[in-house]
């Protein structure tokens, strides 16, 4: 496995160790709150700016990449870090750690642990959205000193954010498109005479993607048959979990409604159960996509409980980990050649536009209420980029903050 080191960027020639992999997934899945944008942010700056892992163009281009693809980007990006780093076990490990603190909670929530009733529970809600707002606004600063070079790479950027906000349910997709063609079109003699850095190997062959690929598409197609002619509950939550995880671009909020179309009508879970949940999750550190265990949990019909919630939880995070695999083997190649390397240049443009829009919409209009809010986050950022403070001490600063805030009634 030695070959899966060779040509990361940024790091040194030796692989990580699986330890090293699950030490750090497990401390961004204990700390990373606020959406997959916010883990993004919080990747990056414990990944590529202090572990130094990979530099910011390799990371912009996985970004890219796993924006593209369906399934929970932030997840996927964080199963591809961990391959590159410590190879298939470290893949698994940073998976595992950085999805289990959140997937923990949600199924204590399911059995009825309200953490966030009352009058604190909700402050500490909303200083943990707060937290995500200073974050992600460090990301788009960060991400834009090093891939906005030029007026051009700028502009795909600003193009990118009205295709975020004009292009609906496809604005994510739709944006790091047109940043690609706008890189063949006005960038492509820049991109090409520019060095390129060495792609990071994942140790992924062509036949193990391809098969991948096969088996991504014999799950989708295959499971609704099974259900039909088994009629099995948990076939049934299977293909339910499956085809949400397999149908979304860009994870987070978006699966919110192919869930609750899968399971409300159902009677698989009551509607205000559906919204207990939703609301807990905002909350949780790690993916969003751990409300699937929640819900696997929460079910009515059996299987539920901890049985449930592990059906539900690897449904739903396997079609995204299966397409990955299936694209790693071709990525390095293509992104190699001239035309390629023009696209990625302005899709790298396009990623900082679409972390823009999202700074605006969910982060900001669902957490900066008051101009309370806003002190608190400028205070934030400003504690995150010029004083440099862990991410860790942010979190914890701006919730106590706003809880502290809340109750003398500011």
């Amino acid at each position: 496995m030695d070959g899966t080191r060779k040509g990361l960027v940024g790091t040194s020639e030796e692989r990580g160790s699986v330890a090293e992999v699950a030490g750090a997934f497990l401390k961004l899945g204990l700390t990373s709150f606020g959406g997959p944008i916010a883990h993004l942010g919080y990747f990056r700056d414990e990944l590529v700016v202090r572990r130094r892992w990979l530099d910011e163009a390799g990371y912009a281009d996985l970004v890219a990449l796993c924006q593209f693809l369906p399934g929970p980007a932030s997840s996927k990006v964080g199963f591809a870090l961990g391959l590159m780093r410590g190879g298939p076990l470290g893949a698994i490990a940073a998976w595992t750690a950085f999805t289990l603190p959140s997937a923990v909670l949600m199924v204590a929530i399911a059995y009825g642990a309200n953490a966030f009733s009352g009058p604190l529970g909700s402050a500490v809600a909303h200083g943990l959205k707060l937290v995500a707002v200073a974050i992600v606004a460090q990301a788009v600063l960060g991400m834009a000193r090093s891939l906005l070079p030029d007026r051009a790479t700028a502009t795909v950027a600003v193009v990118a954010v009205g295709a975020v906000v004009f292009g609906g349910q496809w604005g994510q997709i739709a944006a790091i498109a047109l940043g690609a063609v706008a890189g063949l079109l006005f960038q492509g003699r820049s991109a090409t005479s520019a060095p390129l850095a060495p792609s990071p190997s994942f140790g992924v062959s062509r036949g193990f993607g391809v098969m991948c690929a096969a088996s991504f598409f014999v799950l989708l197609f295959g499971l609704p048959l099974l259900r039909a002619v088994t009629d099995a509950q948990f076939v049934a939550m299977a293909d339910s979990f499956y085809r949400s995880g397999a149908l979304v671009f860009g994870g987070g909020h978006v699966v919110l409604p192919l869930l609750q179309a899968e399971t409300v009508p159902l009677g698989w879970v009551g509607a205000d159960a559906f919204l207990t949940g939703y609301g807990a999750a905002q909350a949780m550190p790690g993916p969003l996509f751990t409300f699937a265990a929640y819900l696997g949990a929460a079910m009515g019909p059996e299987p539920n409980g901890l049985v449930g919630a592990a059906i539900a939880l690897i449904a739903i995070f396997i079609p995204g980990v299966l397409v990955l695999l299936a694209a790693l083997p071709f990525w390095g190649a293509i992104r190699t050649r001239p035309h390629a390397r023009a696209a990625l240049r302005g899709a790298n443009a396009a990623v900082v536009g679409v972390l823009a829009s999202a700074l605006y919409d969910p982060v900001w209009t669902s957490a900066v209420l008051s101009p309370r809010d806003f002190l608190v986050v400028a205070a934030g950022f400003v504690a995150l980029v010029a004083w440099r403070a862990p991410p860790w001490t942010a979190v914890a600063g701006i919730v106590i903050a706003t809880v502290t805030l809340t109750l003398l009634g500011a």
